[in-house]
């Protein structure tokens, strides 16, 4: 026999009422409250009857997930917490991909007008090409990630702050020189790293523009001049991206004391380069990513980042999401979700292992 709402209040020891507000989202409960009934959902494999609901609210039981680009560990790591978060409230995901696509964005927010999706969590990379201003009114609709803005609900990290902090964690190391990798082209195609890379879709990203002022920031504020030399563009944030561009520039330049790369991924690309170029990380240079992915861990050496709770960034997206499917008039807010710098072996050599060998004991 399929549970009930009742079955799980019964066992939960709370009323069915309750039940329903932890599984809809949209009404604060207690924490202990909801981690009973979670319990007792959980006890039950509780599955909620969607047709039933829609039926009686008008809903599909289905939110839309528009990411970028799906291939990026932290694309996946994100995914796979709204999926799990969702289905603890009822929800069923459908994912997209939207390449930076202004039209797969449209095509999303007309879905949602059709009400084939309850809501949409959106992450536009540059907010000028996003079809959320330009699609006229708007689905329930929140926002992930860097830009700017205040028509919808939105969570996001503090990318300047977090820039800054970790420019001055490696400044406060004794690097010197930092470069950082990612940075959106110079204009005009100036003479610098910025020439090198040449970058198309990552160097008009608000994360770009974002991180390279808190990187400048933090060299003003140790009375160190910004160097265009220092700054690399990509084509892509991507871990061959940063191999390539990387490479090209260790062809021409002296290695920099530090690479400070914008993205975890494009720290992996910037070690292999590293590599092949014969550069030792951390002794002969350090480098340190942005958004601690599960594998940053496991590079070698093991990557210094900035982290966030991830589970609190997606839990208050559909936080910010049911609120806005309850009340579509509701004020934006913007909820900001702490960082904090990791370190790791790859700007410390004192945190570097040695390495094993198998050589028998003498």
């Amino acid at each position: 026999m399929r549970a009930t709402v009742k079955d799980v209040a019964k066992l939960a020891g709370v009323s069915p009422k309750t039940v329903s507000n932890v599984i809809n989202g949209v009404v604060f409960v207690r924490p202990e409250t909801r981690a009973r009934v979670e319990q007792a959902l959980a006890e039950l494999d509780y599955v909620p009857n969607m047709s039933a609901r829609g039926l009686r609210n008008g809903r599909s039981g289905m939110i839309g997930l528009a990411l970028p680009d799906l291939l990026r560990p932290y694309s996946a790591e994100i995914t796979h917490l709204v999926v799990e978060l969702a289905h603890r409230r009822g929800w069923g995901v459908q994912i997209e991909q939207t390449a930076a696509e202004p039209k797969r964005e449209f095509e999303l927010l007309s879905k949602a007008r059709a009400h084939l999706v309850d809501g949409l969590i959106l992450n536009p990379v540059n907010l000028d090409d996003s079809a959320v201003m330009t699609a006229g009114p708007l689905p329930p609709v929140v926002l992930i990630g860097d830009v700017d803005q205040d028509m919808v609900s939105q969570v996001a990290i503090d990318n300047v702050a977090a820039a800054r902090d970790m420019t001055k964690h490696l400044l406060d190391q004794g690097f010197r020189r930092i470069a950082a990798v990612g940075t959106p082209e110079i204009p005009g195609g100036s003479s610098g790293a910025g020439r090198i890379g040449g970058s198309t879709d990552a160097a008009g990203t608000a994360a770009a523009r974002l991180r390279t002022i808190g990187y400048r920031e933090a060299l003003t504020a140790a009375g160190i001049d910004s160097d265009p030399e220092l700054e690399i563009a990509l084509d892509r944030w991507s871990p061959e991206g940063a191999a390539a561009v990387v490479g090209r520039y260790l062809e021409s330049h002296e290695p920099p004391d530090a690479f400070f790369c914008f993205t975890d991924t494009i720290a992996v690309g910037a070690l292999s380069a590293l590599w092949t170029a014969g550069v030792a990380v951390p002794g002969a240079c350090a480098v340190a990513g942005f958004d601690n992915i599960l594998e940053s861990q496991y590079t070698v050496p093991p990557l210094t980042t900035i982290d966030f709770d991830r589970r609190q960034f997606v839990e208050s997206a559909l936080d910010l999401l049911a609120e806005r499917m309850t009340d579509k008039d509701a004020t934006p807010r913007r909820v900001m979700i702490p960082h904090r710098i990791v370190s790791r072996a790859s700007t410390n050599p004192q945190l570097t292992s040695p390495r094993p060998t198998n050589n028998p004991p003498a």
